[in-house]
């Protein structure tokens, strides 16, 4: 188990390796090089509590309360260690958006990502679903001519990505994902049976399967097949994993396993009622007792050493997550590990001066922009039941397409209308008559009582939306800065300053996608409402006007952010281009690693955790052999020249 270590007891004291963030990649760094015998300090700047029963009711609660059911709604505000919202951005301002809290926003466009500085890290907000990259994702500069190439191939990360299916906990369909091309391993099965699809997958799959459809811009017709999504949450395990022997949910050595099997709550962002999807805290609960961990520890500094290297880092440590008040302390290690998330990483070294002898660090920022449509289904489809989404259609996520316009996966949504209308509520208020919008047929009259109740049952159980995650390639004019001399938190730390912008080639995929919708709702003979158009002379956040590839005229598009942000310490194995190697290790130090999304140079069209872990599982491997090396035992040799005086002494290993 985790030793929890206050920041006052973890200071002046020297460790083998200090990792910065207690997400999924400093979480199972930790597990290795704690299980490998190292003494390792994990510093998370974050409140904890929610690994207690107390604590993850008291968040359960704070979600229920919550008015705005956004990701971090499930984790209290915290003035020392602040977070980015997504209800930081709102449509207005001179650029068609305006930006308050942790962001200062300078680019074209929002970034309209977050994430949560929180025990867990965005681990605890995340949707659960683990997709796997394409091989064709890992060269898109190679193959495509945008982006950025991978120093690796999806072969080298395969055996990390089976490794991080385990301790994740992933459930799946393998022969689907074989049959997409994204799984080498002919006879792997994932450690447990698939989520079930849900009642609109099946709907879905009965209308699309082997239909053909153009996209827009490639001129080539794509056939839609319905497949199933893995995804990080306790299902069924499958007795055929790992040759035959089965599969045991990695809980705690010797407790049972953490959380119950996906019962269907839709509650998945931010917080699972019954636990059952996969978080940092499960890696936590079995991590070696050689692992110490303090929360409340905001890292301001790495501290530079000798030739190159570093010593350890700079922290303060504070008490009441309602204050800034706090205490600065020290602690030195062999290796230092930043995983605090791409956009932290980056802030935190540029505040350290450190890692950026190329000029790439901070630049390359990416994420999924992720267009939404929503239509009203002639039958009931059963919206609003299990996780965010249990099938989508591939497609279009591979191919000489991507090319032409940027690849995108579609996502088959079970949440109705949540996200693009704000459905249920909304539906409920313009029945009432007091205030939103249904974007359908709503009577001038309200409705009360019976007729209100078979209103909304007809009205949300036809809801049926489609997400899509649009891969958007390495740009270094998108990029994190920071500006201490105007921009500080609370504390005194500099804040982010993001400049963002989607490029010709991204926002073609964009347009794409809206072309797609309008067939996919067609095929179902649904009715599209999907509205991208101004209202009160106000268009949505993220909004942009596009001219489309083939010509006409400009059309209205609108993204929203996924979370996933990647891109801002890129990897590769030239020092001048890029800033750390293939194993994550900064350029400039030779024990420094920056570990996340941020080394990686594309991110495709999947989800990026899975990635991201099996990255973190392969650094682990060459910190432990860093750490090794250190410790070798030394002998010196003195030579004596022909007087009898020592001329030189030399150290070997």
């Amino acid at each position: 188990m985790t030793v929890t270590v206050t920041g006052a007891d973890a200071a002046g004291q020297r460790y083998d390796a200090v990792i910065v963030g207690s997400g999924w990649a400093g979480s199972l760094i930790a597990e290795h090089l704690g299980g490998q015998g190292w003494r390792v300090l994990v510093l998370e700047a974050g409140n904890g509590g929610t690994e207690t029963w107390e604590g993850f009711e008291d968040s359960v609660r704070t979600f229920t309360s919550a008015v705005a059911k956004v990701p971090n709604s499930a984790y209290r505000c915290n003035a020392a260690a602040p977070s980015p919202d997504v209800l930081d951005l709102a449509p207005g301002g001179t650029k068609g958006y305006t930006a308050s809290g942790y962001f200062v926003q300078t680019g074209a466009l929002p970034y309209r990502t977050d994430y949560v500085r929180a025990l867990g890290g965005s681990g605890m907000h995340w949707m659960g679903t683990t997709p796997r990259m394409h091989p064709e994702d890992f060269a898109t500069r190679t193959r495509f001519g945008y982006g950025r190439d991978w120093p690796l191939t999806a072969a080298d990360l395969e055996p990390y990505l089976a490794r991080a299916e385990r301790l994740l906990g992933v459930a799946g369909n393998a022969a689907e994902q074989r049959a997409l091309g994204v799984m080498g391993d002919p006879g792997y099965v994932y450690p447990m049976h698939q989520i079930p699809p849900s009642y609109q997958d099946d709907y879905f799959r009965k209308e699309l399967d082997g239909a053909k459809v153009g996209d827009g811009v490639t001129a080539e017709d794509f056939v839609l097949k319905v497949v199933g999504t893995s995804q990080a949450r306790n299902s069924t395990p499958d007795p055929a994993y790992d040759h035959g022997a089965g599969y045991r949910p990695q809980g705690a050595v010797g407790m049972p396993n953490y959380g119950e099997r996906c019962v269907g709550n839709a509650s998945c962002v931010p917080i699972c009622p019954v636990q059952a999807k996969s978080s940092p805290l499960r890696v936590q609960a079995r991590t070696a007792d050689r692992v110490a961990l303090a929360t409340r520890c905001v890292v301001t500094r790495v501290m530079p050493g000798h030739d190159g290297r570093v010593r350890g880092v700079e922290y303060r440590s504070y008490g009441d997550p309602a204050t800034p008040v706090s205490e600065p302390y020290a602690v030195e290690a062999d290796v230092v590990v930043l995983a605090a998330d791409a956009i932290e990483n980056a802030r935190l070294l540029l505040a350290s001066r450190m890692a950026n002898s190329s000029d790439q660090l901070g630049r390359n920022l990416m994420d999924h922009p992720m267009p939404l449509a929503w239509a009203r289904s002639a039958d009931p489809v059963g919206p609003f039941r299990g996780p965010g989404q249990t099938s989508g259609l591939g497609s279009f996520r591979f191919g000489a397409g991507r090319g032409k316009r940027a690849p995108f996966h579609i996502e088959i949504n079970n949440w109705g209308w949540g996200w693009s209308t704000g459905a249920p509520i909304s539906n409920v208020a313009a029945m009432l008559q007091i205030g939103g919008d249904s974007k359908g047929d709503v009577l001038a009259k309200g409705y009360f009582g019976p007729a209100l109740r078979a209103r909304l049952g007809d009205e949300i159980g036809r809801q049926m939306q489609l997400q899509f995650a649009v891969e958007q390639g390495a740009d270094p004019a998108n990029r994190v800065t920071i500006d201490p001399a105007r921009h500080r938190d609370a504390m005194g730390n500099p804040v982010p300053v993001i400049a963002y912008d989607l490029d010709r080639h991204t926002r073609d995929g964009v347009y794409a996608t809206r072309e797609v919708s309008k067939v996919v709702f067609s095929l179902l003979g649904a009715v599209d409402f999907t509205d991208y158009g101004a209202h009160d002379g106000r268009y949505p956040l993220g909004h942009f006007a596009h001219k489309p590839p083939a010509g006409g005229a400009e059309v209205d598009l609108v993204f929203q952010g996924a979370g996933h942000g990647a891109g801002t310490h890129i990897m590769g194995t030239d020092r001048k281009t890029s800033v750390v190697d293939p194993w994550q290790r900064t350029h400039d130090h030779p024990n420094l690693y920056a570990a996340g999304c941020g080394s990686m140079p594309s991110i495709g069209t999947s989800n990026p955790t899975l990635t991201m872990s099996a990255l973190a599982l392969r650094s682990a491997e060459q910190i432990h052999r860093d750490l090794v090396a250190l410790h070798q035992p030394v002998t010196v040799r003195v030579e004596v020249a022909a007087g009898g005086t020592p001329e030189r002494q030399m150290v070997e290993s």
